[in-house]
């Protein structure tokens, strides 16, 4: 008896602290064309396609990097394999003005997104920026904190074999 309530009870750890999320937070996100859009629709119309979020702030120099070389695969790499990218700015009201005319400088070809008052960035539980999440069939399947020159690599690995 006692091993079958160890068993559930770690069968019960195990599903609630899985990166799995059924139903995302419904937290409105800011483009930077200063559209209103809700996180939860974004993930929730993507449906079976792999959804590729990375948190990142203009003051930022190793998420600047990742996203610049992501950048310069973005293409070639959906031409392998189809997945939605969107970057989540979370600088504060002292930096966010900087975001829109940041991103249009650097010509990146993925939707960006502005989560002022990181609200999506608590729901989530990103501590640290770079932060990059594959969510796909409305869950997350990988998490990732950090960058170093090269792991872009590894982050389209991983979402071919998805």
């Amino acid at each position: 008896m006692y091993n079958k309530l160890v068993y559930v009870l770690f069968a019960l750890f195990l599903t609630t602290n899985s990166y799995s999320q059924e139903n995302f937070a419904p937290v409105k996100l800011k483009s930077i064309a200063g559209k209103e859009v809700s996180f939860s629709d974004i993930v929730a119309t993507s449906k079976d396609t792999i959804v590729v979020v990375s948190f990142w702030a203009t003051w930022c120099i190793p998420c600047i990097a990742e996203l610049d070389n992501i950048s310069d695969e973005y293409k070639e790499r959906q031409k392998i394999k189809p997945f939605k990218f969107i970057g989540i700015a979370i600088d504060d009201s002292r930096t966010a003005q900087r975001v829109k005319s940041f991103v249009k400088g650097k010509g990146w070809q993925f939707d960006v997104y502005q989560d002022i008052n990181s609200e999506l960035k608590r729901a989530l539980n990103v501590t640290d920026v770079p932060h990059v999440l594959i969510i796909k069939n409305n869950k997350i399947v990988y998490r990732h904190t950090g960058y170093i020159a090269g792991e872009e690599d590894n982050l389209f690995d991983k979402i071919k074999s998805l």
